[in-house]
């Protein structure tokens, strides 16, 4: 039998509704997405560590959940890491009911192995709303019957905590050895389909801790993956990243999502957070200096401040919604980035370039 729940935000508003899943209480910054379909993959999503997902598609749960295990390189074949990160799981309309030929178990089924709460019944529309008109704010999961101390009374303001410290890997990990070139990945909190992408296109991948001194090692580029939380969080990364683009010999480097903004800060730019950032698969991006627009998937809640960008630097890509940074290069080094995540998974993939 459901129990009865409800989300309360800092500013004071509650929302009631019904528990599913794990049966515990939660604490996180309240976020939404706009996508339809990708729960799995945008669950554990490491980007979402600390905060409760809201998702603005009213039906949630209907095809399942596809099967948990890993490949024979050791990465989740379906999953874009071994375990749900995000903090709470709030929906409109959550389906007990299943249907879809790869699915192993029902969403709840799944919330209540990872020990993650899901929140149903309430109107998720109202909650955007409320959002979008204040930004992203902490709150809490209250269930009957359970006990605040699971969680604690009170919100730990999101932005104070090193997230990417949390969900980074603990010891180097090589992937496809021996194979191609070979390319340094700071995992910040990478997605699984980031490894798989440079997997496929015959690379040697070396992945390495988010404050790991990379620049001891012998490698032929440096990858600055996706993570959770304030990029100024970051700052032994940063620093690590500067000595690699302030050395004699250049050597390729590419960034996604959290990486776009540590690059930045690593040639002196700014960051802010955006108001209650993009997180959708639907965000149209133009390429600097064509008629090109590209719709993509995107999952961040801070920006790079482009117009602190150095003289030697300038942008790639823009958001046409908000005019917000998505992406920056250098203009003589092959030094890029992206804000939004061309690996997609979900999402689309106009942004994938096949042929590299």
């Amino acid at each position: 039998m459901k129990k009865k729940a409800k989300l309360i935000l800092d500013d004071g508003t509650e929302l009631e509704g019904w528990s599913f899943g794990a049966e515990k209480n939660a604490v996180g910054e309240v976020v939404f997405n706009t996508a339809m379909t990708g729960y799995p993959e945008s669950l554990t999503d490491p980007s979402y560590a600390g905060q409760m997902l809201t998702m603005t598609y009213p039906l949630i749960g209907n095809y399942g959940v596809p099967t948990t295990e890993a490949s024979a390189n050791g990465l989740p074949r379906l999953m874009e890491s071994g375990r749900i990160h995000a903090a709470a799981l709030i929906v409109a309309d959550y389906s007990e009911d299943y249907s879809h030929w790869n699915a192993k178990q029902s969403l709840s089924e799944w919330l209540k192995q990872e020990g993650v709460p899901g929140l149903t019944g309430i109107d998720t529309r109202r909650l955007t709303m409320l959002l979008r008109e204040h930004g992203v704010m902490m709150g809490r999961i209250v269930i009957d019957g359970c006990q605040m101390s699971d969680v604690g009374c009170q919100s730990e303001d999101y932005g104070s905590v090193n997230w990417v410290e949390k969900v980074s890997c603990k010891e180097v990990i090589t992937y496809n050895e021996g194979a191609g070139k070979r390319v340094v990945l700071v995992d910040c909190g990478v997605k699984a389909n980031i490894i798989r992408c440079l997997i496929r296109r015959g690379i040697e991948v070396i992945r390495v801790p988010w404050d790991y001194d990379f620049n001891t090692l012998d490698f032929d580029g440096l990858f600055l993956a996706n993570g959770p939380g304030d990029p100024e969080q970051c700052k032994t990364t940063v620093e690590h990243i500067r000595t690699f683009l302030n050395k004699e010999h250049v050597r390729p480097c590419m960034g996604i999502c959290l990486g776009n903004q540590l690059l930045a800060k690593a040639a002196g730019a700014a960051t802010y957070k955006l108001k209650y950032g993009h997180r959708s698969h639907n965000q149209p991006v133009q390429r600097i200096g064509t008629t090109q627009c590209f719709i993509t998937s995107q999952n961040h809640g801070y920006a790079v401040d482009a117009s602190t960008l150095p003289a030697d630097w300038e942008e790639l890509f823009v958001n046409m919604n908000d005019g917000s940074n998505e992406g920056i290069r250098h203009k003589t080094h092959p030094w890029m980035s992206a804000q939004f995540h061309p690996e997609a998974c979900s999402g689309p993939v106009d942004t994938e370039c096949k042929n590299a």
